[in-house]
């Protein structure tokens, strides 16, 4: 009798599900800036936490160096994918770009079955803001642009909108904080709203409008982001005496 396949193994198995759960993990903390932009991932900790050996948490650490989470260098610990002056100047030059040609495409090819997944993904996003949950609304917003991205059916555009999601989840860590006025409070509302925008011109096969929604979505998140790296100085009385 032939043995069973390694995969069969519950022993096998077991491993699976730990590296997929370390991969969801890092990924999390990553966009959800628990693990700040260069700080050191310390692979004996991951692998103690998550019950795995070093060789299948090594094999993770390329996986995430690939996608953009994290940066190798040899004979150097991994780090987080730092976010500096060049990195967050090329994002917000190539954002607009890619984020309209993926949505647009999807708009062309998505299927019923898509479709639905991305309104399921909505319906989180919506909860996530009613509940004032800043981690899930960073979470699900990052779930809702990358089911758009798949919907493109484009290999070449997903690497580069896998990268952008990674910072844009980052900085949204800030554009999705607690409410703190009316006017913020607003723009959550309004991004909800856009959502349901392009999901209804994607469904109606309409790309030309799909990208027109989803550059507005962008450029209500990009003023948000600018807001806070570019934040109004203290105004300070000047004594004369």
């Amino acid at each position: 009798m032939k043995a069973a396949p390694a995969s069969d193994s519950p022993t096998t198995d077991i491993a699976v599900d730990r590296k997929a759960l370390l991969y969801d993990t890092l990924r999390r903390r990553i966009t959800g800036m628990e693990l700040a932009p260069g700080a050191v991932i310390d692979e004996v900790s991951l692998a103690e936490e998550f019950g795995l050996s070093r060789p299948p948490v090594r094999e993770l650490m390329r996986q995430l160096a690939a996608e953009g989470y994290i940066e190798l260098e040899p004979n150097r610990p991994a780090r987080v994918a730092a976010m500096g002056y060049q990195s967050m100047r090329s994002f917000f030059l190539a954002a607009p770009l890619i984020y309209v040609a993926t949505t647009q495409l999807a708009a062309q090819h998505a299927t019923p079955q898509e479709v639905a997944e991305l309104k399921h993904i909505q319906a989180q996003f919506r909860t996530a803001i009613e509940q004032n949950d800043v981690a899930a609304r960073v979470h699900f917003n990052d779930r809702f642009h990358h089911a758009i991205g798949t919907m493109a059916h484009n290999d070449y555009l997903m690497p580069s909108l896998r990268r952008l999601l990674i910072d844009h989840a980052r900085m949204g860590k800030i554009f999705y904080r607690q409410p703190t006025s009316s006017d913020m409070q607003a723009n959550l509302d309004t991004a909800m709203r856009q959502h349901d925008e392009i999901i209804d011109a994607i469904e109606r096969r309409d790309p030309q409008l799909a990208g027109e929604l989803v550059r507005a979505h962008w450029e209500l998140s990009r003023l948000r982001m600018t807001e806070y790296v570019v934040p109004t100085g203290m105004v300070l009385p000047i004594d004369g005496d």
